[in-house]
Parts: structure tokens; sequence; C-alpha cells
């Protein structure tokens, strides 16, 4: 008896790309890059600076990088800031979610969907 495994079944004449089968075998996680992460921070820094927000969570996920913000770190976050691969040939990669699970703004581009949380001044009268 041997104890050699029998590869009498396999083809020896395949090879493999060492880095497409590691890609296959366990994809890198979707994550911000440089620029978006800073544009994503700058607004939750004014809006900290503003009372409004107090705490933040960034996941990187098999199909999803989500930056989600928070008013108290022990509830559920007011909002999240998606970014999505798959939808970057349909409605756009990037989204911003409330509370409820409702799409605010989806685009393509990130700093368009930023736009969200620009506030509108309203003249009040006294």
């Amino acid at each position: 008896m041997n104890d050699q495994p029998d590869v009498s079944h396999r083809n020896a004449d395949v090879v493999v790309d060492l880095r497409e089968y590691r890609q296959s075998r366990d994809p890198a996680p979707v994550t911000f890059h440089r620029r978006e992460l800073d544009a994503i921070l700058r607004i939750y820094g004014r809006m900290v600076g503003e009372g409004e927000w107090r705490d933040y969570a960034i996941d990187h996920l098999k199909d999803k990088a989500v930056f989600s913000i928070f008013k108290r770190s022990g509830e559920m976050p007011l909002f999240r800031i998606e970014k999505n691969p798959k939808l970057a040939n349909k409605q756009g990669a990037f989204s911003v979610v409330n509370v409820n699970g409702m799409v605010l703004k989806r685009g393509h581009e990130l700093p368009q969907v930023l736009k969200v949380f620009d506030k509108v001044l309203k003249l009040i009268d006294t």
C-alpha cells in the first residue's frame, strides 16, 4: 500500500493562475478608497461639530462596504452610506440609506450622493 493520494484522475497539463484561484476561493472584501473615505469623513466631521452625530462604524463585506452613522453607539444607525460595486452599471454603486431602510439617494458619484446631507436654509418668520 502506498500512503500517497491517487492523482491518476487529474489532468497534469492544466495550468492555473494562482491569483485567479485565490480570488475565486476567497474574494477580497469591498472597501472604500481613500478619496471616498475622505469625502465621507468630511461630512461626518461637520455633523459631529453640529452635535448631530456621535459615532460611526465601517464594515467591509464580500459584496459591499458600509459606513454606518450613529447618534449614540448603542442604537441602530441613523444612516448607512453603502458602496455596492455590483450596482455600478445599473443605479450606481453608492447609496445613502436611512434607519428605516429607505434609500434616500443613489448614484454613480459619491459626492453627488453625499449632497443628501447638505442642509437647506429656510426663512423663519419671528
